[in-house]
């Protein structure tokens, strides 16, 4: 598959700002890819690594300072950290940001990844499992409507927080739409005016090919729901 001639029609049929990311979950350390060195908060931060330009791996212990974020991607917390997840659950309830009995029902990885690839879509060194895309929902409603010519699996609605339920919820369930959270966005330097789209690699080279009809399509739809306006509507 051509990534880069994916990531050039994604970018520029939604005029994204940053670039598409793709994510792997690897059993093993992938040869040819450097590992990650250093210290983020939480595993939404390599988002904005890769959208940056970054390719590299993570390990898991590189996920311990999320415990949200490790519990959406399986990853136990050592023993002498193993309290961290109730307590920043404990913080949350606290503040009527969640319930407890909601954490039951979040999308999790259905195993623990031994390694996690991150790259922009371009540059992805491994097919991805998920592809993340983030831009404008005017821009982003060309995607979701690209999935439905493609007939692949969409979710209907869109997620909430945590952010990182996408990645899961994705490869559960196919394309998803996430209205982001306020961690993932400070992190990530999400804008207020951006969301995400979380696609399946699987399903990547569909919705690519769809997204081509769909953006010509809505082109001249734009063109003639403008015209019927100023026809129809009075002075």
């Amino acid at each position: 598959m051509n990534y880069r001639r994916i990531e050039e029609r994604l970018v520029q049929s939604l005029a994204l700002g940053r670039r598409p990311v793709a994510v792997t979950f690897a059993e093993t350390a992938p040869p040819g890819v450097p590992r990650f060195a250093g210290v983020e908060p939480s595993g939404c931060s390599f988002w904005r690594l890769a959208a940056a330009g970054r390719t590299f791996y993570t390990v898991p212990s590189d996920h311990y300072h999320c415990a949200i974020g490790s519990y959406t991607h399986s990853i136990p917390l050592p023993p002498e950290r193993a309290g961290e997840l109730d307590g920043t659950l404990g913080f949350m309830t606290g503040l009527g940001y969640v319930r407890q009995e909601e954490v039951p029902g979040i999308p999790r990885l259905p195993r623990t990844p031994g390694a996690v690839i991150y790259a922009p879509l371009a540059d992805a060194p491994a097919p991805p499992d998920v592809v993340l895309v983030a831009g404008r929902p005017g821009r982003l409603m060309l995607l979701q409507e690209a999935a439905l010519r493609a007939q692949v699996g969409l979710s209907v609605g869109f997620l909430g927080r945590p952010t990182c339920m996408a990645l899961p919820a994705a490869l559960a369930s196919g394309v998803v739409a996430s209205t982001g959270c306020i961690g993932n966005r400070v992190y990530t330097d999400l804008g207020d005016d951006e969301l995400y789209v979380a696609l399946p690699g699987k399903a990547l080279a569909a919705v690519s090919e769809a997204l081509g009809t769909i953006t010509a399509a809505n082109a001249t739809l734009a063109d003639y729901h403008r015209e019927r306006r100023r026809s129809l509507t009075a002075e």
